[in-house]
């Protein structure tokens, strides 16, 4: 083989492995893989997520059993006695799980109790809105949080916010006025639904602002914060599930004794534990941005299963309202993205922020 030969020859294998390398990112993985691992990872996040808002519409639902209280109740126990199950599942396999070691702690316990009783009134707020409005028309019904996050961060934390993203909150309000007038025109809408919806993403906002506040008595993890505020939710629901009477509708229950009612009761737990775990993922695979936007879209296909399971007929301007809602929170979520990069030292503070928003929504039909 001459040297020209052999030039080329060199020039080939160059070649050749330029177009492997091209294949590979830095661990190894090819683009194919890892986009059917997000790809994977966005599907289950929607399977979870679609899946607890229906199946907590089918329990809150139930006429036999009128108690909302004690449904939320029961999930933040099955949510304690998940994380003591993952304690000891970490600790016997470590390489596979990993999940932190958490102790009860009177002291910790007492620093996330203002939390706390934000968090149940949030749970709480949310499944009663879930409950009057239904899984068709939750979306608008819930959907003043980005609003309330607006004008709580300017009343609490003194953060001002761009014209833009004003504009998007514009938008987000439309849609909801919107909706309310075209779900009042079809003569199924609950004024004490969209109420509790109000009052839901009103504590959806402050819940983000406490838990920023908190974060440092669990030493920044989100598990240690789920597992104090679900304890506390815990002991608080007791007292309030007596004084609404609820207690005397679980008695009257003819139920009681079905494990039919109590696996569905607790498969509500599991997938409102499995939330936080799966939008963690996500935004380990994406980005807190790509989240909200899966989220948004995971919305919008919510909607449209609920009206073609319930065979509705909707108006062109009821799916406008829907469009305006969730076209405004995909914006806001675009305007704060850009208004972040320009901005490198609040960066840390506002990525912090969405990653944690999900996380606290793990007994959120959301």
């Amino acid at each position: 083989m001459n040297r020209a030969q052999l030039k080329r020859s060199g020039i080939l294998k160059m070649a050749l492995a330029g177009s492997d390398s091209m294949d590979l990112d830095g661990s190894g993985e090819t683009f194919l893989l890892r986009a059917l691992r997000i790809a994977a990872v966005v599907a289950l996040y929607w399977f979870v997520s679609i899946t607890m808002v229906f199946l907590n519409n089918y329990l809150l639902d139930n006429r036999d059993l009128d108690a909302p209280l004690f449904v939320t109740f029961y999930q933040c126990v099955v949510t304690v006695g998940l994380c003591w199950v993952m304690q000891l599942l970490s600790r016997m396999c470590p390489g596979l799980i990993n999940f932190p070691s958490v102790r009860f702690d009177l002291k910790t316990s007492r620093e996330v109790l203002p939390l706390s009783v934000v968090f149940i009134c949030m749970i709480s707020f949310n499944n009663l809105c879930l409950k009057h409005l239904g899984v068709a028309f939750y979306t608008v019904g819930r959907s003043l949080s980005t609003v309330f996050n607006v004008a709580l961060s300017y009343l609490i934390l003194k953060q001002t916010t761009s014209f833009q993203a004003l504009l998007c909150c514009g938008v987000i309000l439309g849609g909801f006025w919107l909706g309310v007038d075209q779900e009042g025109l079809t003569g199924s809408l609950s004024w004490s639904g969209v109420f509790f919806g109000v009052l839901a993403s009103a504590c959806v906002s402050l819940n983000a602002i406490y838990t920023k506040k908190v974060m440092p008595a669990v030493d920044g993890n989100i598990w240690k914060l789920s597992y104090y505020n679900n304890i506390n939710a815990c002991v608080l629901f007791l007292p309030l599930i007596l004084v609404f009477g609820e207690l005397g509708q679980l008695a009257s229950f003819s139920r009681l004794g079905d494990m039919t009612f109590w696996g569905m009761m607790t498969l509500g737990g599991v997938f409102g534990f499995a939330i936080g775990y799966v939008t963690g993922l996500q935004i380990k695979f994406t980005s807190p941005l790509t989240h909200n936007v899966s989220g948004t879209a995971k919305a919008c296909a919510q909607t449209v299963i609920a009206v073609v399971y319930n065979s509705s007929s909707k108006s062109l301007l009821w799916w406008t309202s829907n469009m305006l809602v969730l076209c405004g929170s995909s914006a806001y979520t675009w305007v704060k993205s850009i208004e972040m990069k320009r901005v490198p030292h609040r960066i840390t503070q506002d990525t912090a922020k969405d990653k944690l928003l999900p996380g606290d929504k793990s007994n959120l039909g959301v």
